[in-house]
């Protein structure tokens, strides 16, 4: 959408790395945020990726990929925490809305693992609903301490590849549509400190290869 609207998995990939580097490298083009932009999609929208993120502050996903208006169908919660209305929205964004590519974001530092990983070794629950978050996110973290993982980056790599099987393996929608190569699920780590966003898992997209740049 920041040039031409993406068709494949690759494209929408190719271009959301793309504008991730040029954020990373603090020449970001601010793209589609203007008024005329704005008037375009009064009427309809048609994002090409759906991206699942963390609500933490600091991620915001059309600044950190240097994307604009109608570009993105973001879903977000503390720790990226999928439940029901998680799974309907990414389905929405995917067979109505076509969009090629699914994102699953999780960064460095994250409160909600934070909070996990201490429930876990204390033997605790959080408070009200953040019991929630905690429950949603504690497969993750013992399935890292199984594996022998210390590091937060791992822990954090961990959490989203599981959330990109979770998605999966629950959304027959969404796995009928990687299946047929028409959408690809993508799980990528962000870098506070750098603003870097880095591939840790795919479902129907080769991630061997970089993707070319994007002047």
């Amino acid at each position: 959408m920041s040039d031409a609207m993406p068709s494949t998995p690759r494209e929408a990939f190719d271009l959301l790395l793309a504008g991730n580097r040029r954020f990373a490298a603090g020449t970001p083009r601010h793209p589609n945020q203007d008024a005329a932009r704005r008037a375009d999609l009064a009427s309809a929208q048609r994002p090409f990726a759906v991206l699942l993120g963390c609500s933490d502050s600091r991620l915001a996903a059309e600044i950190i990929f240097d994307q604009g208006l109608g570009d993105l169908f973001v879903v977000r919660t503390a720790g990226h925490a999928a439940g029901p209305e998680v799974l309907g929205s990414i389905e929405y964004g995917v067979s109505v809305l076509d969009c090629p590519l699914v994102v699953v974001l999780g960064h460095d530092a994250c409160g909600a693992v934070g909070a996990t990983r201490a429930a876990v070794a204390d033997g605790t629950t959080g408070r009200g609903y953040l019991r929630d978050v905690i429950e949603r996110v504690t497969p993750s973290v013992l399935a890292a301490q199984a594996a022998g993982v210390s590091e937060d980056e791992d822990f954090i790599a961990t959490h989203v590849r599981l959330t990109v099987d979770f998605l999966m393996d629950r959304s027959r929608e969404l796995a009928e549509q990687v299946d047929a190569g028409r959408t690809a699920v993508v799980g990528l780590s962000y870098r506070l400190a750098d603003g870097s966003a880095r591939p840790v898992t795919a479902r129907g997209l080769e991630l061997s290869s970089d993707p070319a740049p994007t002047s």
